[in-house]
C-alpha cells in the first residue's frame, strides 16, 4: 500500500469528501503525452479495463495524446485486455539502432499499432457503446511542418519562445485536430473557448489517428494527409496537449479520472521547462488525479519511471531496458487494486488532497 498518491481539483475534493464519489461519476478517463511513462499506468488501467468499472452508467469518454491515444485504442477492442497486454509487448519489445531516422521510427510506430489493432476489429471499436474514444493530433503548421530536421527544429525553438511569451502563440506553429468515435464530438470539443478541429474516426483513419498522435517531433516522421482531416502533416497531440488544458467534465458534477506519473501538470510538451506555466484552476476542478508516491518510484529499476531517454542510455544493450521496462511494469501491477480497494471501502476520503497548482 502507499504506492500511489491521490488528489482532487476542487469540486472533485468536495465530491470525494462528502462521499459522494463512485466510478459511475467518472464521464472522462484522461490519457497525458508521457511516452514510455505511460507503462506504469498500466497496472491502474488493466484493474479497470478487466473488471469493467468504467462506462457502466453512460458511455466514458477516453481521452488521450500520444501514449494516452495509444493505450485508449485498446480499449476499444473486441479483446480489450489482450490487445492492451500487445501493446505492452510489442511496445516494449521494439529496439532501435543508433541509425534510425524519423521515417524508420515511424515505420516501427506503425507496426506497434498494427500489433495490437487489427482492421478487422476496426467497426468493432468504432460501433462501441461503452468507451468513446478521442485521439488529440496537432496539424503542424510553418516550419515545424517540415520534415527537414533542421528547418522542423528551427521552426520549434521559434515556437518556443513564443510559447514562453503566451500559450495561446502555439497555435501560430501546431493546430489541435481531435478524432473521435460516437455521435457527437466529446464534450470539451463544443465548448467556448476550444480551439481547433474535430473529426469522427472511421476505418480508413483510425491507426493514423493513433500513430500521428504519437509522432514525436524531430524523432518520429509525421503522418500526412490523414483520411477525413485537413491535408497537412499530422504530429504528436502533446504539443498543444501534454498533460490537461480542458474541463473535461460532462457537467459539474461528473469527475475526470487522471493517472500521472508524477504531481506536476504541464499544459504543453513546450511547457515542460517554464516554471511559471500552469495549468488553469477551472479546467482542473472535476479532475481525480492519481500518480505514484515518492516511495513507489524509489523501488523502480534505476530508482526512476521509465522514460525516452531509456532508449538512448540502452541503445548498445537493449535487453537490460527491456527487463527494467517489464519489472516497472510488474511494480505497477497492484496500483489499480490499491486505488480500487480505496474507492469501495470509502477509505479515499480520509486519504485524498487537493491539487496544488505549482
Amino acid at each position: 500500500m502507499n504506492n500511489i498518491c491521490i488528489k482532487a481539483g476542487k469540486r472533485a475534493y468536495e465530491i470525494i469528501r462528502d462521499g459522494g464519489f463512485n466510478l459511475d461519476r467518472v464521464t472522462t478517463y484522461f490519457g497525458p503525452a508521457t511516452g514510455p511513462r505511460w507503462l506504469v499506468a498500466s497496472g491502474f488501467d488493466l484493474t479497470l479495463l478487466t473488471n469493467g468499472l468504467l462506462g457502466c452508467a453512460r458511455a466514458t469518454h477516453l481521452v488521450g495524446s500520444s501514449a494516452g491515444a495509444m493505450r485508449f485504442a485498446a480499449w476499444l477492442q473486441p479483446e480489450p485486455e489482450k490487445s492492451y497486454r500487445t501493446l505492452m509487448e510489442s511496445y516494449i519489445g521494439t529496439t532501435y539502432k543508433r541509425n534510425e531516422t524519423p521515417v524508420t521510427v515511424r515505420e516501427s510506430l506503425m507496426a506497434i499499432v498494427n500489433s495490437y489493432i487489427e482492421n478487422d476489429a476496426l467497426p468493432f471499436a468504432l460501433s462501441n457503446k461503452k468507451y468513446r474514444l478521442a485521439i488529440i493530433t496537432v496539424r503542424a503548421r510553418n516550419l515545424v511542418a517540415s520534415e527537414l530536421n533542421w528547418v522542423q527544429q528551427l521552426g520549434l525553438s521559434i515556437g518556443f519562445l513564443f510559447n514562453a511569451i503566451r500559450r495561446s502563440y502555439i497555435h501560430y506553429f501546431a493546430e489541435r485536430v481531435v478524432f473521435y468515435n460516437g455521435p457527437k464530438p466529446p464534450p470539451f470539443c463544443l465548448r467556448p473557448g476550444f480551439r481547433g478541429r474535430y473529426i469522427p474516426l472511421n476505418a480508413i483513419n483510425f491507426k493514423y489517428a493513433v500513430a500521428a498522435s504519437g509522432a514525436i517531433p524531430l524523432v518520429v516522421a509525421g503522418v500526412r494527409n490523414i483520411y477525413g482531416a485537413p491535408i497537412g502533416i499530422y504530429r504528436d497531440g502533446g504539443l498543444i496537449d501534454y498533460h490537461l488544458t480542458h474541463n473535461y467534465a460532462a457537467t459539474p458534477d461528473d469527475i475526470v479520472l487522471f493517472f500521472n506519473h508524477q504531481e506536476r501538470i504541464v499544459p504543453g510538451w513546450l511547457d515542460k521547462k517554464l516554471s511559471y506555466r500552469l495549468p488553469r484552476a477551472d479546467d482542473l476542478d472535476n479532475v481525480l488525479m492519481i500518480h505514484p508516491s515518492p516511495g513507489f518510484v524509489a523501488e523502480l529499476p534505476g530508482g526512476k519511471i521509465p522514460d525516452r531517454d531509456d532508449f538512448a542510455i540502452f541503445v548498445d544493450d537493449p535487453a537490460t531496458r527491456i527487463k527494467n521496462w517489464w519489472k516497472a511494469v510488474e511494480r505497477a501491477r497492484p496500483l489499480g487494486e490499491e486505488f480500487l480497494e480505496l474507492v469501495e471501502s470509502k477509505r479515499i476520503r480520509n486519504v485524498v488532497g487537493k491539487i496544488e497548482i505549482q
